[in-house]
């Protein structure tokens, strides 16, 4: 079995690359290791698919932050000899946030490579790309591609800049118009956003559906009707802390496997923090579509709620 360490080495506040060689170095006899560090966008994408292509069982350790970890999972779900896991180096890390202990063991690497569980997650085929986590339209996925614009800036953590992306994209503009196909109903209408779930976490901080469950075959869909900016703190509030179901009257939710959203004008769908930019999108699920490997005794099922919660 090969282990693959590809390194983003602009994840996060600095540059971890020699942190992580310097780790590695320990295990190299007892390991068949292999480091690839990204120079460019998708690199990691396809660097995974050169080394899957040999049919070697590999195991694939996605160095940096969520976009890093989407770019290994976008290869992976086309190989079966392919597993990953997330060594987390960004301002997020929100994938691995649905597991019991909130995904900090994910940064013991040598607990990553010699005592790990395998699990099989959905993911999500979102027009060209692959989602593992969370997709989204509307002001939402324009707050979450901008955050990169303020995660770099002095003193401001990971949530703080999605604080200011969100600022700046609600005096933009709340609503747009979309004609939403989901569970053979046709919806045409403005929305403030649209929420297509298989994770839990996206943004930091924010648990839209904290029910979600990444290996149900289902996808959860949050509708979020028009809101004016005087409602627009409250609902996102509420939003982010999982409390849809009180807001009946602002949120619908659907659980489906596929949805189609059609803009009037080119749209940006936000596919785990990537940018998709579009007039129409097609989401459906990929059921057991992604080797997932993890630290052991860890549960995802969401039974831990009051830890995730906290985490």
């Amino acid at each position: 079995m090969k282990h693959l360490f590809i390194i983003n080495p602009v994840a996060g506040k600095y540059d971890h690359t020699e942190e992580i060689k310097a780790k590695l170095e320990a295990y190299k006899d007892e390991f068949d290791i292999e480091i690839a560090v990204t120079t460019a966008a998708r690199d990691g994408e396809d660097i995974v698919r050169k080394a899957a292509a040999s049919g070697e069982e590999l195991r694939v350790y996605a160095c940096g932050g969520d976009g890093t970890f989407n770019e290994v999972a976008s290869a992976a779900v086309d190989f079966e000899n392919v597993a990953v896991t997330h060594v987390p180096l960004g301002s997020g890390n929100d994938y691995i946030k649905l597991f019991s202990d909130g995904g900090a063991s994910f940064s013991d690497i040598e607990r990553l490579m010699r005592d790990s569980d395998e699990v099989r997650f959905d993911a999500i085929r979102c027009n060209d790309m692959v989602g593992a986590n969370i997709c989204s339209v509307g002001i939402d996925a324009r707050i979450g591609t901008e955050i990169a614009k303020y995660k770099r800036l002095p003193l401001v953590s990971g949530s703080m800049a999605y604080y200011i992306s969100t600022l700046v994209n609600v005096i933009k503009g709340i609503t747009e118009h979309y004609v939403v196909e989901v569970n053979g109903k046709v919806i045409d209408s403005k929305f403030t956003l649209i929420c297509v779930a298989n994770g839990r976490c996206y943004g930091s901080s924010f648990r839209p559906v904290p029910e979600a469950q990444p290996d149900d075959g289902m996808l959860d869909v949050l509708m979020v009707k028009p809101v004016s900016r005087l409602q627009v703190a409250q609902v996102i509030g509420k939003y982010a802390d999982g409390q849809y179901r009180q807001l009946p009257q602002l949120v619908d939710h659907e659980q489906c496997t596929e949805i189609t959203i059609t803009a009037d004008k080119d749209m940006v769908v936000n596919v785990d923090g990537e940018a998709l930019v579009t007039k129409k999108v097609h989401m459906t699920i990929m059921p057991k579509a992604l080797r997932v490997f993890f630290p052991r005794g860890l549960d995802w099922s969401g039974k831990c709620k009051e830890q995730l919660a906290v985490n």
